[in-house]
C-alpha cells in the first residue's frame, strides 16, 4: 500500500471504515424517529429534536477561521474536521458543523470542503456532488420565483412591475460566465416580455442565506415573503409576499431545510447543512445544524467562510445577531505557505525556505489576531503545518504568535487526522476555562448604515474611511425611508485582501473602502455592501477540475479530489 502521503484524499476516503449513520445517531442522542435516511450512511434529522431538547443546555462553541486567502491553500476545513475529531480522542464530546460544497468549485478550480487527508468527512464523493438534494431544491425554490415574476408581466403586471428593475436574476449551481447577462423573452408576444437578465451561482441566491438564518419552517416562510425582487414604475419595492409565492417557495425546502448529518473518517459526527458564498453573503451553515450540535455535544466545532475579515466578522455580527450564539473561543488558522505568499514569495517558489519572507507575511496574521481580539473572544493560532515545512520555518512562525501574547498550537490533522490536533484541542479547553471575556459586537445595528461600514473597514479591515458613489449614497436615502437602515451590514469583497483591492496582500495601510452600490437582503435580513468586483457568477478556468473526473464501470468515482 502507497504511504499516506501519496494517497489522494479520494482515495482515503474510499478506504474510509465508515459506521451506519443510525449507529452515529444514536451515539450523541438522536432518536430513530428524528432521522430520516439517505441510504446507509446520510441522514436528515427532523426539527423536532430540537423541540425536545429545547431545555438542555448548550455546548461549548468554537469558530474556525484563518488568515486571508491565498493560492497557496490554509486548509480552514481540514483543521475544522480535524479539530473535532481530536476533541473525541482527549475525551470530549464533539461535533463539527460545515457548510455543504458547491458544484460550481467542485467542477472548477477550488474544489470540494469536505476537509482534506484524514481529516475528511465522509460519504466525501456524495457530500460534493448532490449530497442529498438541497441545493438543487434552492435553485429550484429560486427559479420558481423567477418564472413567477416574468409570468406576473406576460399576464397584465397588475403590480406595476418595471421590467427595467426586476433585481431577482435566476441561479445554477454551476460555474458558467456565459450567463452572466443575458436576454429573456425573445421570439414574440406569447414568449413572455423581452428583458435583461442573468445567473448567479446557486450559493449567492438570497433564498440560500434565508435557509440559513431560519429558526424554522415559519421563520423560513416569513422571511421568504421579505424577499425584494423588483420596483415598479413608482420606484416602491416588490416583494414575494405581494406575488403571493412564499408558500410555493417554502414547501419546495421543507426537506432542505432539515440538517443533514454525516460523519467524519474518525467517525465523529458532523452536520453538513447550507452553503452560503462568504464575500457576497454571510458565509457560514445553517443556524439549525449548529444549534442541533450544541444541544447535543460538550464542544462544537464550525468554520466561517475566508479569512477573518469575511467569515469571522459575519458570523460575529450576523449569524450570532441572528442565532444568538455565544462564542466560547476561535481558531485561527494560519500556515507557513500563505504567509510567505503574503511575503512576496511567488507560489512557485513556495517549497524553498524563507525565514525573511515569512516575518514579513506574519502581518497579516496579526492584523486577524486582532480583529478577533477587538471582538472579545479568546483565540487559539493553528498553524497547519504541511509536510514541506521547515523545522526553522515553523518555530519561528510559532514564535511570532507567541511574542504577540497568544495561544497557539501546531496541526498536523491532514497527515495524522485526530491525533495530529490534540495539542491544538487541548490549548483551547485551557483557554476557555480560564477566560471570563464575552463576545462584543463592533457595531450596534440601529446606528446608520455609514456607520456600521465604517466600523467594519476600521476595525476589521485596518483601513481608514469609506467612499460611497453617487448611486450608493442615494440608495443609502432610499433604504432609510423603506425602514431598512437598522440591519446588519454583509460586506461583498474580495477574499485575497484586507482591502478591496486583490493584489495588496499582507496588512496594508492607508486605505479606503469603495462602496459602489447596495443590495437590500431584506429575507435574509441584511444589507449588502458591494465593493470592487466581486462575481456571483464564476467562470471556468482553462482546464477545469471536472475534466480531470470520471467514475469506472464499478462506479468508482476518480478524479474528484
Amino acid at each position: 500500500m502507497a504511504e499516506k502521503s501519496f494517497l489522494t484524499d479520494i482515495e482515503i476516503a474510499q478506504q474510509a471504515n465508515m459506521k451506519k449513520i443510525t449507529e452515529v445517531s444514536r451515539g450523541i442522542g438522536i432518536d430513530d424517529e428524528e432521522l430520516e435516511l439517505y441510504g446507509n450512511y446520510k441522514a436528515k434529522v427532523s426539527l423536532d429534536l430540537l423541540k425536545r431538547l429545547h431545555d438542555k443546555e448548550d455546548g461549548k462553541l468554537i469558530l474556525v477561521t484563518a488568515i486571508s486567502p491565498t493560492p497557496a491553500g490554509e486548509g480552514k476545513s481540514t483543521v475544522t474536521v480535524g479539530l473535532g475529531q481530536a476533541f473525541n480522542k482527549i475525551g470530549k464530546k464533539a461535533i463539527i458543523a460545515l457548510r455543504e460544497p458547491s458544484l460550481g468549485p467542485s467542477m472548477g478550480i477550488k474544489g470540494g470542503a469536505a476537509g482534506g487527508g484524514y481529516s475528511q468527512v465522509v460519504p466525501m464523493e456524495d457530500i460534493n456532488l448532490h449530497f442529498t438534494g438541497d441545493i438543487h431544491a434552492i435553485t429550484t425554490a429560486h427559479n420558481a420565483l423567477s418564472a413567477l415574476i416574468d409570468n406576473h408581466i406576460q399576464q397584465g403586471n397588475e403590480l406595476n412591475i418595471d421590467s427595467r428593475r426586476v433585481i431577482w436574476k435566476r441561479v445554477l449551481d454551476l460555474n458558467d460566465r456565459a450567463l452572466r447577462n443575458i436576454v429573456i423573452g425573445l421570439g414574440g408576444p406569447i414568449q413572455g416580455v423581452p428583458r435583461e437578465d442573468g445567473f448567479d451561482i446557486t450559493v449567492a441566491s438570497e433564498v440560500m442565506a434565508i435557509l440559513c438564518l431560519a429558526d424554522g419552517l415559519q421563520d423560513l416562510k416569513e422571511r421568504l415573503s421579505r424577499i425584494v425582487v423588483a420596483y415598479n414604475y413608482e420606484k416602491q419595492p416588490i416583494t414575494v409576499k405581494d406575488l403571493g409565492a412564499q408558500g410555493a417557495m417554502a414547501l419546495l425546502l421543507k426537506d432542505a431545510i432539515k440538517p443533514n448529518l454525516v460523519q467524519t473518517l474518525e467517525n465523529t459526527p458532523a452536520f453538513i447543512h447550507g452553503g452560503p458564498f462568504a464575500n457576497i453573503a454571510h458565509g457560514t451553515n445553517s443556524i439549525l445544524a449548529t444549534k442541533m450540535a450544541l444541544k447535543l455535544a460538550d464542544y462544537t466545532v464550525t468554520e466561517a467562510g475566508f479569512g477573518a475579515d469575511l467569515g469571522a466578522e459575519k458570523f460575529f455580527h450576523i449569524a450570532s445577531h441572528y442565532a444568538g450564539y455565544k462564542p466560547s473561543a476561535v481558531v485561527i488558522v494560519a500556515t507557513v505557505r500563505a504567509l510567505k505568499m503574503h511575503g512576496g514569495v511567488a507560489k512557485t517558489d513556495l517549497g524553498i525556505e524563507n525565514v525573511e519572507a515569512l516575518r514579513k507575511g506574519f502581518a497579516n496574521l496579526e492584523k486577524h489576531m486582532d480583529t478577533i481580539g477587538r471582538f472579545g473572544i479568546p483565540f487559539v493560532v493553528a498553524i497547519n503545518r504541511f509536510v514541506n515545512d521547515t523545522e526553522n520555518e515553523v518555530q519561528e512562525l510559532f514564535n511570532l504568535v507567541k511574542e504577540k501574547g497568544a495561544s497557539v498550537a501546531i496541526a498536523e490533522v491532514w497527515e495524522k487526522g485526530g491525533d495530529g490536533g490534540t495539542a491544538l484541542a487541548n490549548e483551547l479547553v485551557n483557554v476557555i476555562e480560564k477566560s471570563q471575556k464575552t463576545h462584543a459586537p463592533l457595531y450596534n445595528v440601529n446606528q446608520s448604515i455609514e456607520e456600521k461600514i465604517e466600523a467594519i473597514v476600521k476595525n476589521v479591515y485596518g483601513g481608514i474611511g469609506v467612499e460611497l458613489t453617487s448611486k450608493a449614497k442615494k440608495q443609502i436615502q432610499d433604504f432609510k425611508a423603506a425602514g431598512w437602515d437598522n440591519l446588519p451590514i454583509c460586506m461583498a469583497k474580495t477574499q485575497y485582501s484586507l482591502s478591496d483591492d486583490p493584489s495588496l496582500l499582507g496588512r496594508p495601510e492607508g486605505f479606503k473602502i469603495t462602496v459602489r452600490e447596495f443590495k437590500p437582503s431584506i429575507g435574509a435580513g441584511f444589507i449588502v455592501a458591494l465593493t470592487g468586483d466581486v462575481m456571483t457568477m464564476p467562470g471556468l478556468p482553462k482546464k477545469p477540475a471536472a475534466l480531470n473526473m470520471d467514475i469506472d464501470e464499478n462506479g468508482v468515482i476518480k478524479g474528484l479530489f
